[in-house]
């Protein structure tokens, strides 16, 4: 590096990359240093520049003094060790070090006192939080939430016949595994300890997984528009459960929000779901399985009118980039947890389902954050010659309300908004008086879409499914009878 580049460097001053140091006084405060950075992503240390950024420089026996003491702080008061590389840049007022350390891959480094450094901005600090510190032994493969026993649970919290089933299908010629206890099965398996199930033995097996893991649910909600703050929505749904049930459901919930296509099927067929089901299967599977089991948080599923996105706890381990996930590879967060879901969801490891689900669907963008600790696929719905007629009815009615619009509006819609007109009515008095039978044929074709079209609204749109919900004509719903 020469003087040049060294003054442009200095001229950014510091930041959670870059470090300013006069000099060091003792190992014990270069390991902090050190153990910062290689906890947060890796940096630069400069020696020799004083934080306000002037060059104070060093002779070359400051500098055999401070590399034998970098030796000592990075082997000796660092667990484990890490390996820095070091530069002597010469400049008009003395010699600066340059220390570049690298990100770490055996997170987390504790210093000589068993502490834990990590950046923050341009300063450092120490982590004391238990959460924060569980999920940095996590990235550094010490330990895994899913095999973490779950306080106060007993094999008699397993839904028993479901596991038998599962043993029978899976590990039938293991005849040895029949002789032995319960409690000896799901510590061979990884699924209990021999006392207390393990997360993974409740998550995936457990008889009712909410009352001991309350934030471990799918929370889902479908829009109407393209906001999270829209106030009226058009589905919402809790689940919980084992995650195959939650994955069960939740991709029941995705799929009846998507709109189906006729395309070459014939005039009696469901039509073709909008996005490919394999893409909204991988996508989920992946959200339930690799989700950081460490952060008390629910996956939440958000369906808007042009995209969808499955938000999971956790960004993606150190390790991995996007780029590394759209090619394949993979390091598996909850890798006996993972093992079991090969088995019992439509899960197939190897890495192989971010590409699946891209090769299906390319419209998908993967978010990794690491300060909201989250990571989001978000699916784009396709729009244009996909869009309903009665999303073309909406579009149209949102600019003003014409004969053009009350054309495209179907005869059972147009019914359920005249059966309104007296006031509001609940879902039974409804089908009562436009004589219908059969509820979800009410829904489909009169409910469904009159509410799509914001024809109609709820009286109780925060409470959809309230067994006292009634409907009304909108504004808009009245403008188009006339």
């Amino acid at each position: 590096m020469t003087e040049a580049a060294l003054l442009e460097r200095i001229a950014l001053g510091e930041h959670t990359r870059q470090q300013f140091k006069r000099s060091f006084h003792s190992p014990d405060a270069m390991a902090a240093e050190l153990a910062a950075f290689a906890n947060s992503g890796g940096g630069t240390l400069l020696i020799g520049v004083d934080d306000d950024g002037s060059i104070a420089g060093l002779s070359a026996a400051d500098v055999r003094h401070l590399n034998q003491m970098l030796s000592n702080a990075s082997s000796q008061h660092l667990r484990p060790p890490i390996h820095p590389r070091t530069e002597n840049v010469p400049t008009r007022a003395g010699l600066v070090m340059v220390v570049t350390v690298p990100n770490g891959l055996a997170k987390p480094y504790l210093d000589h006192q068993g502490r834990i450094w990590v950046k923050q901005g341009a300063d450092k600090r120490h982590v004391t939080a238990r959460e924060e510190m569980q999920r940095m032994f996590q990235s550094g493969g010490l330990v895994y939430a899913d095999v973490v026993p779950v306080a106060g649970t007993t094999s008699a919290d397993l839904d028993e016949p479901a596991f038998r089933r599962y043993l029978a299908q899976h590990y039938s010629a293991d005849t040895a595994q029949a002789a032995l206890p319960l409690d000896s099965i799901l510590q061979n398996l990884g699924l209990g300890d021999g006392h207390e199930l393990t997360l993974a033995g409740l998550m995936l097996f457990g008889r009712n997984p909410l009352r001991w893991r309350p934030a471990f649910t799918i929370k889902a909600v479908a829009f109407y528009g393209t906001s999270i703050a829209d106030t009226h929505y058009q589905d919402s749904q809790d689940f919980n459960g084992t995650l195959p049930t939650q994955y069960a459901d939740a991709l029941a919930f995705i799929k009846r929000n998507l709109r189906r296509v006729q395309g070459s099927q014939g005039f009696n067929s469901p039509g073709i779901l909008e996005v490919p089901e394999i893409a909204l299967q991988e996508l989920l599977v992946n959200a339930l399985v690799h989700r950081d089991y460490f952060t008390s948080a629910s996956i939440r599923i958000l369906v808007f009118r042009d995209r969808i996105e499955i938000i999971s706890p956790g960004p993606l381990p150190d390790s991995l980039s996007i780029d590394d996930i759209r090619h394949g590879k993979s390091n598996r967060r909850n890798p006996t947890l993972s093992e079991h879901a090969f088995r019992l969801l439509p899960y197939r490891g190897m890495g192989s389902g971010i590409p699946r689900a891209l090769g299906e669907w390319p419209q998908i963008e993967l978010i990794s954050e690491l300060s909201g600790n989250q990571f989001t696929a978000l699916v784009r719905r396709p729009q244009g010659q996909w869009e309903s007629a009665s999303e073309q009815v909406e579009a149209l009615a949102t600019e003003q309300v014409t004969e053009q619009v009350t054309e495209q509006v179907t005869e059972q819609v147009r019914r359920l908004c005249l059966a309104l007109q007296q006031g509001a009515k609940g879902t039974k008095e409804l089908m009562q008086t436009l004589d219908l039978k059969h509820r979800p044929s009410f829904l489909d074709a009169y409910l469904n879409p009159a509410l799509q079209q914001h024809l109609v609204e709820m009286t109780q749109p925060n409470s959809p499914r309230s067994p006292t919900q009634k409907y009304r004509l909108t504004d808009k719903g009245r403008s188009a009878l006339k």
